[in-house]
């Protein structure tokens, strides 16, 4: 009678329940091996599309998690439990993260767009989000650049996005704005001369386009000139301080004045 017993038990309960979790493993482990080729083929094809690798391996990385779940509950439903609740469960879940993330979510968002759409690159000297620096790393969440006396800043990336981006590296060239003034009894003319031989004598100016020299203002206490050459990005700052001090040496050389603001009082006496 117990043999009875044991075989009944055998044959109804262990031989099915053996037969579905050796075929949940089945599925688990075959559907395991198959997301890693799948993931694998969709990772040749971004890199061959020239896609960040940031981005690849961002994107590989939620397509495998994805895939394994489908695989995680297809094994789950092959020992009868019921996955709908599960999946329910699981929206839930994702719902309630989602809610209480947004910032993170937000910061996630900005940083896939930044990555897509590339705006700036490593390397590039860019103003974004509140900072001024070159750009270290870009990451899913954040943006980490170092200012030019060598902090470091970690911006959020929905910071970045969210405000305007001044990338000072997207071009190979840059017009140099500069201001000089000269006093109200000096010549102007001398004073245009030695400017265009400043601009002239510099190796670093380009000829196309074509640097401009102008009287540009009558200020208040002078007279205000516009120098604008052209040079390649990487010269703009040396060009900008060589030649703020060829100015201030060649006018002192020539006698020309550059005036400082200034304000006349007048007294009256009393009776």
């Amino acid at each position: 009678m117990e043999n009875l017993d044991i075989e009944a038990l055998i044959n109804t309960y262990m031989i099915p329940w053996g037969i579905k979790i050796v075929l949940a493993l089945v599925i688990f482990y075959i559907g395991r091996w198959v997301v890693g080729i799948i993931v694998g083929v969709i990772q040749k094809i971004l890199r061959g599309r020239d896609m960040d690798d940031i981005l690849v391996s961002f994107l590989s990385a939620i397509l495998r998690w994805l895939l394994l779940l489908f695989v995680v509950i297809a094994a789950l439903s092959q020992l009868g439990i019921n996955t709908t609740s599960l999946v329910a469960l699981l929206g839930a879940a994702g719902l309630a993260i989602g809610l209480s993330l947004q910032s993170s979510l937000s910061n996630f968002a900005s940083g896939v767009m930044l990555i897509i759409f590339r705006p700036f690159t490593k390397g590039d000297f860019v103003e974004a989000g509140g900072a001024t620096g070159v750009i270290d790393n870009i990451s899913i969440f954040t943006t980490t650049m170092t200012t030019p006396d060598n902090k470091e800043i970690i911006v959020p990336n929905g910071a970045i996005l969210s405000n305007n981006i001044i990338n000072y590296s997207a071009r190979d060239t840059r017009r140099v704005d500069m201001v000089f003034g000269i006093s109200y009894d000096d010549d102007i003319r001398k004073a245009k001369q030695l400017l265009q031989e400043i601009i002239a004598a510099d190796d670093r100016v380009l000829s196309d386009p074509a640097p401009v020299i102008a009287l540009g203002e009558l200020a208040d206490s002078s007279v205000n000139f516009l120098v604008r050459p052209w040079a390649k990005s990487e010269d703009y700052w040396d060009l900008l301080w060589d030649t703020t001090e060829a100015v201030k040496l060649k006018f002192d050389a020539a006698g020309i004045s550059i005036p400082y603001p200034q304000m006349d009082v007048h007294l009256d006496k009393g009776e």
